[in-house]
């Protein structure tokens, strides 16, 4: 059944905490739409909405982290991220505090909210800094997985939620460790590296290309700090090219952090596509479509890399 990475975040916090681990979570007033309220549904004394102030959401979440708690916090990507950097750089990673930055409605498959709420550029802010590991799971199970790491990893992380339902990619179950990557599919022609909802429209991809004789390995870069690198640099020896696709910018995401891996340790042709522009208003899948982002956009994409 389709879900939203976003549902497992509340719901994932209420286990953590029935489990045992000392958790706490902030929110900016958005508390409903990342799913915090059923964690403080759950445990009222664990959550802490803090308003529309998304800077005293990180000093709080960090000062909670200075009393020993796993702290976790909330809003929307575009603001969780982009409107408390300073925050982030300097009091949590550069005192590699226990938070965990977890916002949601990230990409353009926000939808209807348009450009102004589409985080394209959240990534990139968080790989750049120092201490801060960065995952973006492609589906309610990995975002399951993401978040039980990041609680039971000491340290800053950033774990990319969306709005959005998404296809099941994973059992229930699943679990990962830091610098994951996963070949979901075997390939001999090219190599789509795909994260978050880009992995099963890569998926579906590769089946549409399966039908004109083309083979397609598909590879879920979930970790894209630190990067699996022997299974990145395994799958680009073995096609000898690279697509990378994610519903975020091509500049500084994860196609940059491959395409940089790739320069240094194993050259191949590399294609990044993503976002270059801001987004618009619109129904998810549309967007997916418009931006040449969805499955047949993908196909498009390879058949042109490999000139057919």
């Amino acid at each position: 059944m389709a879900k939203a990475t976003r549902a497992a975040f509340g719901e994932t916090l209420i286990k953590l905490v029935d489990e045992g681990m000392d958790i706490m979570a902030v929110d900016a007033d958005l508390c409903g739409s990342t799913t915090t309220a059923k964690f403080g549904a759950a445990y009222p004394d664990r959550l802490f909405d803090v308003g529309i102030a998304e800077q005293n959401m990180i000093g709080v979440a960090s000062g909670l982290a200075l009393t020993g708690r796993t702290v976790f916090t909330g809003s929307f990507a575009v603001f969780g991220t982009g409107r408390c950097w300073e925050q982030i750089r300097n009091t949590v990673c550069d005192s590699g505090l226990n938070v965990k930055i977890c916002p949601t409605h990230a990409g353009i498959t926000v939808g209807a909210d348009g450009a102004t709420h589409q985080a394209l550029e959240d990534i990139a802010l968080m790989r750049v800094l120092p201490g801060m590991r960065v995952l973006v799971p492609a589906d309610y199970a990995s975002a399951v997985a993401a978040i039980r790491l990041a609680a039971a990893t000491p340290g800053p992380f950033y774990v990319r939620l969306g709005r959005e339902p998404l296809p099941e990619v994973y059992d229930e179950g699943f679990t990962c460790d830091v610098a994951f990557a996963n070949v979901l599919r075997e390939g001999s022609d090219i190599s789509i590296m795909a994260c978050g909802v880009e992995v099963a429209q890569a998926l579906a991809a590769a089946d549409a290309l399966a039908a004109e004789g083309i083979s397609v390995e598909v590879v879920d870069v979930m970790s894209v700090k630190p990067l699996d690198e022997e299974t990145i640099i395994a799958s680009a020896a073995k096609t000898g090219r690279v697509l990378t696709v994610e519903e975020h910018s091509i500049y500084g995401g994860m196609g940059s952090a491959v395409a940089e891996l790739l320069s240094e340790k194993h050259p191949v042709p590399v294609t990044r596509l993503g976002m270059t522009t801001f987004g618009q208003s619109g129904d998810a899948a549309e967007l997916l479509a418009y931006y040449g982002l969805d499955a047949a956009g993908l196909a498009a994409r390879v058949r042109e890399v490999l000139g057919k």
